[in-house]
């Protein structure tokens, strides 16, 4: 309690750090903010080139079941890469003056994530001018599915954003794990692909359901795709894992930044 009320004594300089990321991501970029929007959509055509001509995933409009899933994807791998520098990229300011530590990643993470806010102004224009629809009723889950995001990729960028102080390594290693992460996450295929490829493996298969981005992917994709209520057994486990993820997150960065200003 003690903790929450400092970091919202301190909102105003969360916001600045927000706004300053904002800003400074595309700095000096000819299209500037518009790179929000181009991004996923430079990386739908590339994808959507790869599995629905080339590879050919035999999906129904393959490029509207990858782009709701890629968008929140995109967050989740932004706030795993970059958020394992926040702390350095910031170590003048934190080696200057005080301020509760946690809201560097906190920072970080909601950068990103109005980031995905904004793409998802794309999503939706493309659900709509291609006539592919959405479902309202259902279109009402998708903020919590959203908060329960936030959760996890705060949880995930507060540990590597507190390791990598220690092991300056680890920006480098977090690249190479958001880009095998993806092939583990029903990003680019269906649920139904892999249940069926592991059915006689169900070791793996529970290993494959506790990646805290399944059910979420899962989920959006629910919304979004198949315009369906989510179902409440992914709502429920990413849930959870969010919750254990932040838990474990906040406990980390608590216990290691008391040697940030040593390291940096």
């Amino acid at each position: 309690m003690k903790k929450a009320k400092e970091l919202y004594a301190y909102r105003e300089m969360i916001a600045s750090l927000v706004k300053r990321e904002l800003r400074g991501r595309y700095k000096g970029a000819v299209l500037g903010f518009l790179w929000n929007f181009l991004n996923p959509l430079l990386q739908l055509i590339v994808y959507t080139l790869v599995f629905s001509v080339i590879m050919r995933a035999g999906i129904e409009k393959y490029y509207i079941f990858l782009f709701v899933a890629l968008v929140p994807w995109i967050f989740f791998s932004s706030a795993l890469t970059g958020g394992s520098s926040c702390i350095l990229a910031n170590q003048d300011l934190v080696k200057k003056i005080y301020f509760p530590r946690e809201v560097l990643p906190i920072a970080h993470t909601t950068a990103t994530f109005v980031n995905m806010l904004l793409s998802f102004v794309v999503v939706f224009a493309v659900l709509i001018v291609t006539g592919f629809g959405i479902n309202p009723v259902a279109c009402l889950f998708l903020p919590i599915i959203m908060i329960v995001e936030y959760v996890i990729c705060l949880g995930m960028c507060m540990i590597f954003s507190a390791l990598t102080v220690y092991v300056r390594d680890m920006q480098n290693i977090m690249a190479i794990v958001a880009m095998a992460w993806q092939f583990l996450t029903p990003v680019m295929y269906g649920q139904q692909m892999v249940e069926g490829a592991l059915a006689n493996h169900p070791l793996m298969m529970t290993i494959w359901n506790y990646n805290p981005t399944t059910p979420l992917i899962n989920a959006y994709r629910q919304i979004l795709y198949y315009k369906e209520i989510p179902d409440m057994h992914y709502i429920g486990m990413a849930l959870l894992l969010g919750i254990v993820v932040c838990i474990i997150g906040w406990a980390v960065f608590e216990k290691l930044q008391k040697g940030f200003a040593e390291e940096l």
